[in-house]
């Protein structure tokens, strides 16, 4: 906060008394005493001055006191102003009240203890003031936040894809997307089922109002509700302050719901009436709050079939799914991996500033052609690895996982026969090409991943054929011990 203030008055002795009382005080003083060079420094200096001590009564020049203190509350109105004035004039000190200034003082023997009390009360209005310009800066920065945030937010629910079943989604999902009622998004784990209820917030009216995200799944309990609703001060043991919940900070824009299929049949209820009501209490509360939030819900569980048998709500549902949305799994758009891979291992590349990698056409068929049954969310995980872990510029089909390049392992069963030894053998192999994988190609390295002797892995090296052009560092012919059958086997 600044300490000086602008002292104007045409009497020499007034300007020289007044001013020793604030110097004292603490206060940097600018004296002035025509109307011109006042309101002149006042242009000047108005971001930095505390105050204006102001006297009415200028004498003759071509402006008075009222003008002067008018243009000012003109230019800088949030500037404190205490008036002077002389005997006689308390009327005209009530025009300058009502301009904007905020006391008036006599100008006799008793100034300095008046002043004193005068500048007390206007310290106080000056905190008022700082702490609103520092709540307005602040909401600048905020609103500035809040701008890059909301474009960080749509980019990373971009949607990638172009094959038809994803298409036929999300034409849907943004035909809904200014429809006030609730929609059911159902699909596989990793579909994207939070990117589709992005989408549909982002592309309505909604898009400049939060998005906010719960995991149902991730609450058990009581928890859950004080989560959703909020709670009040003292509510419950531990509860310290005030909680607002996702309803609340959800208000005017969307509430995202996953794994509905979790939710108690108690907070069921609770949640049918929400929706129903668009009000709620907080937890330990006694007043209804009201909000107005677009639910979108998700789950990959059997509905119907927890309906039947009582575990999930039928009205619930209805109110719910007033359309539902059904995500294609992976393996029934596969066409959109390549545009995904790309997609993914650019974004992760300029997250972690490294360089892009691109993939070969083979290791990006290979990835075309595994099941996915993590879907999405495994296809990104899988890629960004690729993207942190493969040396050079390309990530080539030697680089990928062996579930990936070999498909996955066949599941147990049909007895314990001769398949045994093909398990065993075929966990060898998975084992000497990852760490091969991890060491770049170094023989050496990728024995002590395993914890081998050198001549240890060379024995399985050569009883699984990994010759030129099979295993992560086949042929690779950098460092010592590089895969091969030369250069390596007489070292260590």
């Amino acid at each position: 906060m600044s300490d000086t203030i602008l002292l104007v008055d045409d009497q020499p002795e007034v300007r020289d008394y007044v001013s020793k009382i604030l110097t004292k005080k603490g206060y940097s003083v600018e004296a002035e005493g025509s109307p011109d060079g006042a309101l002149d420094k006042f242009k000047r200096m108005a971001e930095d001055l505390a105050l204006v001590i102001l006297d009415l009564d200028l004498g003759t020049g071509v402006m008075s006191g009222l003008e002067v203190l008018e243009k000012m509350k003109e230019e800088q109105p949030q500037v404190p102003v205490i008036i002077l004035t002389g005997k006689g004039t308390i009327e005209t000190a009530v025009k300058a009240l009502k301009l904007g200034a905020q006391d008036y003082l006599e100008k006799d023997i008793y100034i300095g203890e008046r002043l004193e009390a005068s500048l007390a009360s206007v310290a106080k209005i000056l905190e008022i003031l700082e702490e609103n310009r520092k709540l307005k800066r602040e909401n600048r920065t905020l609103k500035r936040t809040a701008t890059i945030y909301h474009g960080a937010l749509q980019e990373k629910y971009r949607p990638v894809g172009s094959s038809p079943p994803f298409l036929g989604v999300l034409d849907k999902a943004r035909a809904l997307s200014s429809i006030p009622r609730p929609v059911l998004i159902r699909g596989e784990r990793g579909t994207g089922k939070e990117l589709i209820a992005a989408t549909m917030h982002y592309s309505g009216v909604r898009r400049k109002k939060p998005f906010i995200t719960v995991n149902c799944a991730a609450f058990s309990g009581n928890l859950l509700e004080t989560e959703m609703f909020g709670h009040e001060k003292g509510a419950f043991t531990g509860a310290d302050r005030l909680k607002l919940g996702r309803f609340e900070l959800a208000d005017g824009g969307t509430l995202f719901l996953d794994e509905i299929g979790t939710m108690s049949p108690e907070f069921q209820e609770k949640m049918l009436r929400v929706l129903e009501y668009q009000t709620f209490e907080r937890v330990g509360g006694t007043r209804p709050i009201e909000v107005d939030v677009r639910v979108i819900a998700a789950t990959n569980a059997d509905l119907e079939a927890m309906m039947e048998k009582g575990g999930f709500r039928r009205d619930l549902y209805d109110r719910l799914a007033f359309e539902t949305l059904e995500l294609p799994p992976m393996r029934e758009r596969r066409e959109d991996i390549p545009l995904l891979v790309d997609h993914f291992a650019k974004r992760f590349a300029a997250e972690i500033a490294m360089p892009m990698k691109s993939f070969t056409e083979a290791a990006t068929r290979a990835l075309a052609s595994y099941a996915w049954p993590g879907n999405v969310r495994e296809l990104r995980n899988v890629v960004e690895r690729l993207v942190y872990s493969t040396q050079g510029d390309v990530v080539e089909e030697r680089n990928l996982p062996p579930e990936i390049r070999h498909g996955p392992a066949k599941p147990m069963g049909g007895g314990l026969g001769g398949s045994f030894i093909d398990r065993v053998e075929g966990m060898e192999r998975d084992l000497l090409e990852r760490a091969l994988s991890e060491a770049g190609g170094n023989q050496k390295k990728a024995a002590t991943l395993l914890n081998l002797t050198y001549h240890q892995f060379r024995h399985y090296y050569k009883k699984h054929g990994l010759k030129s052009g099979a295993g992560a560092g086949a042929g690779a012919g950098v460092g010592e011990g590089a895969a091969g059958e030369e250069g390596g086997e007489g070292e260590g």
